[in-house]
């Protein structure tokens, strides 16, 4: 008689962009039940948005911290050599008896986030993984709550561009869309201000950064001085004239 094949199951779980209230339900539960928590950092020694976020909702310390390359766009070695490590945690994990591993992940694991390239990575070496994902809000979803801003009304549109493809993409997105969202923006904050006067949408562009937590900065993106962090949003709302005037 065969020996049972183990159950392996790799979850990413959006956490939310950082305020440990739009945490969901499940999310909490998937946390709890796991048999080991990642989180991605920068440093292995400096606590991450997501494990702080992840530590405020769980009773054990199955914690760990996974570090990746996030800011390094143009180091593909170091990308890779990070997505790799954090695969042989998994892996190790699994080793040790774990059956499901959890990775904690800010906003939303399927948007924009390094859960991808984890689960694409355990898949190639643990073919038989069950990959699974719990969503989470994300930072535009935030930032229209926390400014008052309505992302959508009826026929209109909605583009999500990532500033690190250029502001070339920031503009080619206010020209064919109603309501433009900008992510990872800091380095380019002067470039983007530029297409938006350029395009006449500066009035009612809308900046954030860190979302619901201390140092929290929410207001209009023309109003906003100094430097601005990698994790940024940049919104710009649909114009609208009257009530209804989109359905």
């Amino acid at each position: 008689m065969s020996a049972r094949t183990p159950t392996r199951i790799l979850v990413g779980v959006g956490v939310g962009p950082g305020d440990p209230e739009l945490v969901t339900v499940k999310a909490v539960r998937v946390l709890q039940r796991a048999d080991v928590v990642l989180v991605p950092v920068m440093d292995a020694g400096e606590q991450g948005h997501a494990e702080a976020t992840v530590r405020a909702h769980l009773d054990h310390d199955r914690v760990r911290r996974a570090v990746f390359a996030l800011n390094e766009r143009q180091d593909t070695p170091r990308r890779e050599a990070a997505w790799e490590a954090a695969a042989d945690a998994v892996v190790a994990a699994y080793d040790d008896g774990a059956e499901t591993v959890a990775f904690a992940t800010i906003g939303d694991p399927n948007v924009y986030s390094t859960f991808s390239y984890l689960a694409q990575t355990v898949r190639s070496r643990l073919p038989d993984v069950t990959v699974e994902s719990v969503p989470g809000i994300t930072a535009m979803q935030d930032l229209a709550a926390r400014s008052g801003t309505v992302l959508c009304e009826g026929t209109e549109t909605l583009a999500l561009v990532p500033l690190t493809a250029g502001v070339e993409r920031l503009r080619a997105a206010l020209e064919s869309a109603d309501t433009v969202v900008a992510y990872k923006g800091g380095r380019h904050l002067d470039d983007m201000l530029q297409v938006l006067r350029d395009a006449d949408r500066l009035a009612d562009a809308v900046y954030g950064e860190r979302l619901g937590l201390p140092g929290e900065e929410v207001g209009p993106v023309d109003e906003h001085t100094g430097a601005a962090p990698y994790l940024s949003t940049l919104m710009v709302p649909a114009r609208r004239d009257r009530r209804g005037g989109k359905l």
